[in-house]
């Protein structure tokens, strides 16, 4: 199952996390959150967001 939470902090920091996706649906699926929320501060990919890409894509990023 799909499915996203939002983490709003006492101090109004806001995290989305993601759980089901695979490669960039995850982004895609939250980008209308990311609109409302503002800039993203920072991002924490996980294993789920690189197993849809091939091999060779997995090695061109790891390079830069």
């Amino acid at each position: 199952m799909k499915t996203f939470n939002i983490v709003i902090s006492p101090t109004g920091a806001t995290k989305i996390e993601t759980f089901g996706f695979t490669g960039g649906e995850c982004r895609e699926a939250t980008q209308f959150l990311e609109t409302a929320l503002g800039k993203r501060q920072s991002e924490r990919l996980t294993t789920e967001f690189y197993s849809a890409q091939s091999s060779a894509n997995t090695e061109t990023q790891t390079e830069r």
